[in-house]
């Protein structure tokens, strides 16, 4: 199950709206197939599995990361797959919450005749599918807010000046979380200031993160973001209010529109979240800026944080990472568990879970 789990993180970010599976099937102690979601989510982990080991499949025991599908949609039921290849036994970290699946698949395997279990590193595997069963179970993908800061958790001078604050080895390794995201996302004021590329670089993805800039007006330089909106994929979440030239000029950009709810203070957080789960991400990386960033933790949609730190003070004249938070108590702060922590490139790099 270990090596299942394995498998399925190579799927993370090339999987969505699909969850990110991994397949391990064993006979007589020794592996005859081995398979994982493949990107845009088709075959599943099971059937590349079962593709590999071919007729070796019949008598062999199957580990799966989640509950072999009982569903008809573009491919037949990896349930019925199982069955048909003739595996005697099936092992899943958990069951599928999924209420086209959420049991149904176990069971097809037991009227079958085939042994399950269930629960096997279930621990493991939740984490594995954090984003999928937000999305099922929250309507919403789940979210991580990443910040680079000094010491002192400050982004940039007050002149805003901020490159570099972290190590050459830090933005590298940004780059690679990010192609485990469905999404990296920004908020408008980031991308007018700064008209991010958001792309992956540095080594060649499966595929490129969706990029999503939440503008409220549309009110972006239309440089880069807009040179690159026909090679990689760009939504552009606004207010009801953007003006039509602006959403002419976007749309023909090849960048796609998604209007979004306004709430007191710019577009509703919740509801952004709620749209980009409709339209099926289940990861999404956020890199900012303050304000944006937030907003999106006082509505309490920050799941996870992941830190770099440099040990640079910049002083109480720097730019704060988030913006104004309106606590009154300190009861009231989000709290958040530390999950992991190294050092890269001299830096911190520590990640936080929600309490």
């Amino acid at each position: 199950m270990s090596l299942a789990l394995s498998l399925a993180r190579r799927g993370l970010g090339n999987t969505w709206p699909n969850p990110a599976v991994g397949c391990v099937l064993v006979r007589e102690g020794v592996i005859v197939g081995r398979g994982w979601t493949q990107p845009g989510g088709r075959p599943h982990a099971e059937r590349h599995a079962l593709a590999q080991a071919g007729a070796k499949a019949k008598g062999a025991v199957a580990y799966v990361t989640l509950e072999p599908c009982s569903h008809f949609g573009k491919t037949p039921p990896c349930a019925q797959g199982l069955v048909t290849a003739g595996v005697a036994r099936v092992v899943s970290a958990m069951t599928d919450p999924d209420p086209r699946v959420a049991g149904r698949g176990h069971d097809m395997l037991r009227a079958a005749g085939i042994v399950v279990d269930e629960g096997v590193l279930e621990t493991q595997a939740r984490a594995l599918q954090c984003g999928f069963l937000s999305r099922i179970e929250n309507g919403r993908p789940w979210l991580a807010l990443k910040l680079a800061t000094s010491f002192d958790g400050r982004i940039a001078l007050a002149s805003g000046e901020s490159q570099w604050i972290t190590s050459a080895a830090s933005r590298a390794h940004v780059h690679a979380l990010r192609a485990q995201f469905d999404a990296v996302m920004v908020g408008g004021q980031t991308a007018r200031t700064d008209d991010p590329l958001l792309t992956v670089r540095g080594f060649d993805p499966v595929c490129q993160p969706v990029r999503v800039v939440a503008a409220r007006h549309l009110d972006l330089p239309r440089a880069r973001l807009a040179a690159s909106a026909k090679d990689t994929p760009l939504w552009l979440c606004h207010g009801p209010e953007a003006p039509k030239d602006a959403r002419d000029f976007w749309h023909a950009q090849g960048a796609s529109l998604i209007e979004v709810p306004q709430g007191p203070d710019g577009l509703s957080p919740v509801d952004l979240l709620r749209v980009l789960g409709q339209a099926g991400l289940t990861r999404v990386f956020c890199e900012g800026g303050g304000q944006f960033a937030a907003a999106l933790m006082r509505a309490g949609l920050v799941d996870e944080l992941i830190g770099f730190t440099a040990g640079a003070v910049l002083g109480g004249d720097g730019r704060a990472a988030l913006g104004p938070m309106g606590l009154v108590h300190l009861t009231e702060a989000p709290r958040y568990q530390l999950a992991s922590q190294r050092v890269i490139g001299g830096d911190i790099l520590h990640r936080w879970r929600r309490a």
